[in-house]
């Protein structure tokens, strides 16, 4: 249980040190420091065989990667113009769309009319609201179910991890360029690049290392269902590290998606 709250308050606090950097790095910046992090780490973990890839093998691959840099680089978008609890929201209704989706059961359709209904409150028309990053917010949550669903296809098709690893050296490689560029035209600050590294350890590395010790002694249902604890974690260290504060119909739209999730999960049959 220790390990599973730690990962996801790392997971989030590494998020909310990552956006501290936007005003030098910007959202592209951040997202192309913690590609490189994370590919470092996954190949340290599980070093890829890349020449022994067959094609059949490298389609998924490399559609990870595109889902995997389009996914983080959406959702940092949306922290930058909505914050990061109501960013961590909306992308966790992509893992949650894919639970209810394969269900035929009456309580997961209730579960989806609840979260459809915090979803609502969320995105509830405003003077204030910022629609563009609530869209981001909702990418970033289809680039989680795709990143879901490929993972699934790469992890039948290549041996370990080292599908996974490949895929995040690839779309480190993607980033490259974009990182090189913003590096020669806005030369970034020390402070701006320790924030986005940090960003990726935090946000990388030690959830990733984290989920690998936790999924060899937990269930994968009691795993899920801790899960829905990020958006809660997400809007306190917004709170507390951001200063990001929510009102009472933001908390309530959170609550609702956050118990779809949990009773979805909690009620079924393994």
């Amino acid at each position: 249980m220790a390990t599973m709250f730690g990962s996801g308050l790392s997971n989030q606090t590494g998020a909310a040190i990552g956006s501290l950097a936007f005003p030098v790095l910007g959202p592209l910046g951040v997202v192309a420091v913690r590609q490189y992090v994370a590919a470092l780490v996954l190949v340290a973990v599980d070093r890829p065989r890349l020449r022994a890839f067959t094609r059949r093998q490298w389609w998924p691959v490399l559609l990870l990667a595109g889902v995997f840099g389009t996914m983080n680089l959406s959702l940092y978008s949306a922290i930058d113009r909505i914050g990061l609890g109501l960013a961590v929201t909306l992308e966790f209704l992509g893992p949650l769309s894919i639970a209810l989706a394969a269900s035929r059961r009456r309580l997961d359709a209730g579960c989806a009319a609840l979260a459809a209904a915090g979803v609502v409150v969320l995105m509830r028309p405003q003077p204030s609201a910022d629609y563009l990053g609530m869209g981001l917010g909702l990418v970033a949550a289809c680039c989680w179910a795709s990143y879901i669903v490929l993972n699934r296809i790469v992890g039948r098709r290549v041996p370990g991890a080292q599908g996974t690893a490949a895929a995040a050296c690839a779309s480190a490689v993607a980033f490259l360029p974009a990182g090189i560029l913003l590096a020669v035209r806005h030369p970034p600050t020390a402070g701006a690049v320790l924030c986005a590294v940090a960003a990726g350890v935090l946000s990388s590395a030690v959830p990733y290392l984290a989920d690998l010790l936790t999924l060899r002694t937990v269930p994968a249902r009691t795993f899920g269902l801790f899960m829905s604890v990020n958006p809660v974690l997400a809007a306190v260290v917004g709170r507390v590290v951001l200063g990001q504060g929510l009102g009472l119909p933001e908390w309530a739209g959170i609550g609702a998606v956050v118990a779809a999730n949990a009773v979805s999960i909690a009620t079924t049959r393994t």
